[in-house]
């Protein structure tokens, strides 16, 4: 582990849109700044993302001083302010209930029209108080933005490596190899052992220490190609195969930060517990 490293960083301005790599990102409690700060809900207010539209692997979200500026295939963009925090409209997370700001009309007509459906656009206003952790694996006081669960996902590329080759054996060879974005983690860490993170329960990336929060159970997602929007079998055929625990199949681990700082490309990567 002496020589791992973080390789990339990804932020996703709006949940389920694809991914921007950066080289720095400041690290917040809830998560990298800029992550996940926005959210897509249909007209019953339920969160909507790759899982019932996979076409928003092909939507693109640009953060700018105030706001985002979004853009996908055959549409004109839209540049978004982040609306003042007058009104609220529930959002329904899987099944957990947040507040948030929804976007003016434009936002809601873009998004409505990428989707072929009434879908508004939401501003999580602030992350600090409005979505605890899953308490059943948070420390008391810890948020999150409308990521999935946890604050950062980490990933590593020996893991990658190795489950490709389990791919690569198996009936959908011709799927593989996959790419990182699958995956769409938070943070990419190469120079470590294949499976390697299964055993982390506290790491130091650069100057920021993380608790390490526990497995990551993966989705329909990951079987979406992130550049065409086409839905495979993989990775959860392979996955259900060869890493499954309980009832989750899982790669990559979720992370909380436990301080303050900036994360970089090529920052070296410790386990400390």
């Amino acid at each position: 582990m002496g020589n791992a490293e973080l390789q990339s960083i990804h932020v996703h301005p709006v949940k389920a849109f694809r991914a921007v790599p950066v080289r720095e990102a400041v690290v917040e409690p809830w998560g990298l700044a800029g992550d996940r700060r926005w959210v897509l809900i249909d007209d019953g207010g339920k969160v909507v993302t790759q899982r019932q539209q996979p076409r928003l692997a092909l939507a693109a979200a640009e953060l700018l001083p105030g706001g985002v500026r979004l853009s996908a295939p055959g549409t004109d963009p839209v540049e978004v302010a982040v609306p003042e925090p007058l009104d609220t409209v529930t959002v329904d997370i899987f099944g957990t209930k947040v507040e948030g700001v929804p976007a003016d009309a434009a936002a809601h007509a873009w998004c409505s029209a990428l989707l072929g459906a009434d879908t508004c656009l939401v501003h999580m206003d602030d992350p600090a108080t409005r979505r605890p952790v899953d308490p059943d694996y948070a420390l008391p006081g810890e948020t999150v933005s409308f990521a999935d669960g946890f604050p950062l996902l980490v990933t590593t590329t020996a893991s990658l490596g190795a489950l490709n080759d389990l791919i690569a054996h198996g009936e959908n060879a011709h799927e593989g190899p996959l790419p990182m974005n699958r995956f769409r983690p938070n943070l990419v860490v190469s120079g470590t052992d294949p499976w390697a993170e299964d055993d982390w329960t506290r790491i130091a990336v650069g100057e920021v220490e993380f608790r390490v929060a526990g497995m990551c159970g993966r989705c329909l997602v990951t079987t979406t190609d992130q550049h065409s929007a086409v839905r495979g079998r993989e990775p959860l055929r392979t996955l259900g195969r060869h890493r499954r625990i309980g009832s989750l199949l899982v790669f990559g681990q979720n992370l909380v930060p436990l301080g303050p700082g900036t994360v970089r490309v090529g920052d070296p990567v410790r386990v400390l517990a």
